[in-house]
């Protein structure tokens, strides 16, 4: 039985939409690559029409004393910039921010996902926690141990060298970093902040 042409153009339409997303998480870090994964999910979402929620992990230093990788305000305005860059794309954006543990950073970008029903989780970030030696793991496969749902990790930036080059002997590890809540809702308002785990804020 031969294929007509209508029926390959309308198999296609049906993979393409297959792969359609109307929920898409992303979890933005304090680092350049999270520029590169705001416009990858504006395409993303422009593609298929659909809303994005941004969520920004606030760390708790180890040791620190209640202390925080950034500061409030620091995290703050991260979280801003990327739901406002995504809100002028004509995007339905919202956005959260969350405090945790350096080992619950997962747990709260899975759990937000979930709890908002989202399609899709895309990472803004490919570079490994500074923790990840004691939790065995990166961001990305502990997240997709946490959830059933696709979890996509957005390209780098493209970084241009400059000066001299190296010796292979002179090449370190570069640093890694970390996924670093207080909400921003569709309407523009920004709810209260509140502590998680029934701490005092520091």
């Amino acid at each position: 039985m031969m294929e007509t042409k209508e029926c390959r153009q309308s198999a296609g339409r049906q993979r393409t939409s297959a792969i359609m997303f109307s929920r898409i998480l992303l979890a933005i870090d304090d680092s350049a690559s999270s520029e590169a994964a705001v416009s990858f999910v504006t395409a993303m979402a422009r593609q298929s029409s659909a809303a994005v929620r941004v969520v920004h992990v606030n760390e708790y230093l180890v040791g620190g004393r209640g202390h925080t990788v950034e500061t409030q305000a620091e995290a703050i305005q991260h979280l801003e910039r990327a739901v406002n860059s995504l809100r002028a794309a004509g995007i339905p954006t919202q956005g959260s921010l969350y405090l945790a543990s350096c080992f619950g950073v997962e747990t709260r970008i899975a759990n937000s996902a979930h709890d908002w029903s989202a399609d899709v989780i895309v990472l803004g970030s490919r570079r490994r926690r500074r923790y990840s030696r004691l939790a065995g793991k990166g961001v990305r496969e502990r997240v997709t141990g946490l959830t059933s749902l696709p979890v996509l990790t957005a390209p780098a930036p493209l970084r241009v060298a400059s000066g001299r080059i190296p010796e292979l002997r002179e090449l370190l590890d570069a640093p890694v970093a970390d996924f670093p809540s207080i909400s921003i809702l569709a309407g523009g308002s920004t709810s209260p902040w509140r502590p998680p785990y029934g701490r005092s804020p520091p």
